[in-house]
């Protein structure tokens, strides 16, 4: 660690800045990899703001299941702007150094973003849970202030809960190499450069996964399981089908998203023999469901791809 790197004497981190590596074991072609990581990142943010700009003027879509997907838009532009423009200049310019507060930013906005998508998940699962097992109830329950109340209790515990991460990264005490094998700030790659324990850190993370993500997770699980035990008790054969099709694009992307994050868990078991592949995932876990997430509902959506029709080809007449 050269001499620029540390501060005055009386401050409490000993390294102004880290430096992102990039790609473990593939520094020198990595950024043959940014043309398709650029290609993501501007199908993500234009697709997401189809779907949301659609879903703001089409008044047909002013449904609470279509305003959890216009939100879930602007978590996914948010996901994907926190990361991978640095990941891009780290690959095109080499810049590689990050400062500590602009690292400490990005882990805390990576987690509040990761959380508020889980939440979003949850509450669109709940609608779903809502309209098909209580349809007589759902216009009184799911309205447009439980929308507002939901993403606003989304918003503070995604917000505020997941502050603690951060701020125990910023104590850990970096006093020896400041090079990060990551394109990103992650909260495990940043702390293990740190001198002193991290398990706090570990702990920390540990446990506020498994009360917002496996919370999360758990009741979306509970919903499916009433959503599939109503259905089949459904006599006839084409409403369970038709109240099937209404959970099948937010059950594909559910079971991406959940299992992509267990893999990313499994794989830093062998991140000391592999090092590549969590680095990988962890990457393509926060560019891939944002530019998934629109198309799975474009096709997949009828009233979606009418909203399309209706507000950007005026002139064309729907079939």
């Amino acid at each position: 660690m050269t001499p620029a790197t540390r501060l005055f004497n009386g401050s409490h981190f000993q390294v102004k800045e880290f430096i992102l590596m990039g790609l473990p074991g593939i520094h020198s072609w990595q950024h043959w990899l940014s043309l398709p990581l650029a290609l993501l990142y501007l199908s993500s943010i234009g697709a997401n703001l189809l779907i949301f700009i659609t879903i703001w003027k089409d008044p047909k879509l002013h449904q609470p299941m279509y305003r959890f997907l216009s939100i879930l838009s602007i978590v996914d532009m948010g996901l994907a702007t926190t990361i991978t423009p640095k990941i891009l200049a780290i690959f095109w310019f080499d810049a590689k150094a990050v400062s500590l507060p602009e690292c400490f930013a990005q882990i805390y906005a990576i987690h509040c973003f990761v959380g508020m998508e889980s939440g979003i998940f949850l509450c669109m699962a709940f609608d779903r849970y809502m309209a098909i097992c209580h349809p007589l109830r759902y216009p009184t329950i799911v309205t447009d202030s439980f929308v507002f109340k939901a993403t606003v209790f989304m918003v503070l515990r995604n917000g505020l809960g997941v502050i603690p991460v951060p701020v125990l990264a910023a104590q850990r005490d970096y006093c020896s190499s400041n090079e990060i094998e990551h394109c990103l700030c992650s909260n495990l790659g940043v702390t293990s450069l740190a001198c002193d324990d991290r398990r706090p850190n570990s702990i920390c993370q540990m446990i506020l996964a498994s009360l917002i993500m496996g919370v999360d997770l758990t009741l979306i699980i509970l919903s499916y399981v009433l959503i599939l035990w109503s259905v089949l008790k459904l006599n006839s054969a084409e409403a369970a089908s038709k109240a099937l099709s209404t959970c099948s694009s937010h059950l594909i992307l559910i079971l991406f998203f959940y299992t992509v994050i267990a893999v990313i868990f499994v794989t830093h078991l062998a991140g000391r023999k592999y090092p590549l592949i969590p680095v990988l995932f962890n990457v393509l876990h926060n560019i891939i469901p944002p530019a998934l997430n629109p198309i799975v509902y474009a096709f997949r959506t009828q009233d979606l791809r009418l909203g399309f029709q209706k507000v950007f080809l005026p002139g064309k007449k729907s079939r």
